[in-house]
């Protein structure tokens, strides 16, 4: 999008629009003109540049202020009711009314594109850190989807990100950064960061994980707030990795919610992480090591990873949004994109519209022999 659409965003209001306060202008002068000498409707013509102010920008609030103006004039010359005093006060009032309405629309407008950039720069910062993975990789259909708690931001903690490792396996990271915010921004970029450059080349996934560890460990006390949030600094992470020869996921948590398959046949199965380890930057996970737990992945099978945002939005009457539950009602062989989309409408019907805490979600499906065979070269995101 080019910055330099956003400078009369309030001034693109339709055409017919203004028909609307002329329209005013004219009925409440001939109602003036035809209505009897005690009665005195023209002062109502403010209203006018009252309602254009409150859809349109500064020039044409000015333009129907203007209109309206001339018309209470012409109104005050004609009629010839009452004295000069009684037609010059209501006048004034309606200059002074008119230049104030000008002005707070041009604030207004001005804001508006403020919100409008500052929303720019939130999806081009997310789509740069999160640097979203493609369709395809390998004989993986992925889709994802990242809902916002707030509605002028785009970007907040939540993480994932998919990578290739050897021609034959694919990487997976989905996490959430304690806190929110630019610290939490800044420590996501340093989590995804060292991950993109690391699982390229530990062998195994407890070897990538402990890796991710030491990084994350080195990189917080660069990117960590502790004046602003002098509280923990880690991140919640699950990692996968998925081989293309159809055989089992393996898994390691690091304080994240397990996945949820959703096997071809629409059965829904949630594996447990029998060994968790701690966040990845508590300091923890050196001491207690680290276990992969293998995730029965076949071939139309679907991966949901998703943050706790998902799992701990709650309803109006504090009910947690039950996940599992939920994806046995969807219509059976939904696609990835299908799956993400039927599941944001429910969670937003449960939540009645509003989430207290972002939520990234990611759909990874893995093709059969012959519907993954035209892609099965790697891709790297």
């Amino acid at each position: 999008m080019d910055l330099r659409r956003l400078d009369n965003l309030t001034e693109r209001t339709p055409p017919l629009a203004i028909v609307v306060p002329l329209a005013l202008v004219v009925l409440i002068a001939v109602a003036d003109a035809v209505s009897p000498k005690e009665v005195y409707l023209s002062p109502m013509l403010v209203i006018a540049p009252a309602l254009t102010a409150s859809f349109a920008g500064p020039r044409r609030t000015a333009v129907i202020a203007l209109v309206a103006l001339g018309a209470q004039i012409l109104a005050a010359t004609v009629t010839k009711r009452g004295s000069t005093q009684m037609h010059v006060w209501p006048l004034v009032a309606l200059v002074v009314l008119s230049v104030l309405l000008v002005f707070f629309s041009y604030v207004r407008e001005r804001r508006g594109r403020q919100l409008s950039r500052v929303r720019l720069v939130a999806e081009t910062a997310q789509r740069v850190l999160l640097r979203p993975p493609p369709e395809r990789v390998g004989p993986l259909r992925i889709a994802w989807l990242y809902l916002a708690a707030e509605d002028d931001a785009q970007i907040g903690g939540d993480l994932f990100a998919v990578t290739r490792r050897r021609p034959d396996v694919s990487r997976v990271l989905i996490g959430d950064v304690r806190g929110k915010g630019l610290p939490a921004i800044a420590e996501a970029s340093a989590v995804l960061g060292s991950f993109r450059e690391t699982a390229r080349y530990c062998e195994t996934l407890p070897a990538l994980v402990e890796a991710l560890e030491e990084r994350v460990t080195r990189d917080m006390e660069e990117v960590a707030e502790s004046r602003q949030d002098p509280g923990e600094h880690f991140t919640t992470a699950l990692v996968l990795e998925l081989p293309d020869d159809g055989g089992p996921a393996r898994m390691a948590s690091c304080g994240h919610p397990p996945p949820v398959v959703i096997g071809a046949d629409g059965r829904i199965t949630e594996p447990d992480c029998t060994a968790p380890s701690p966040p990845l930057g508590s300091g923890l996970l050196p001491a207690v090591g680290v276990h992969a737990d293998e995730v029965a992945y076949g071939d139309g099978d679907t991966l949901l990873l998703y943050t706790d945002g998902l799992i701990e939005a709650r309803s109006r009457q504090g009910v947690f949004y039950p996940l599992a539950e939920r994806l046995a009602t969807f219509p059976p062989a939904l696609g990835p994109e299908s799956l993400l989309l039927h599941l944001r409408e429910d969670l937003l019907h449960h939540t009645g519209g509003r989430l207290a805490d972002d939520a990234a979600l990611l759909a990874v499906t893995r093709l059969p022999d012959d519907a993954a065979a035209p892609g099965r070269r790697a891709q790297r995101p």
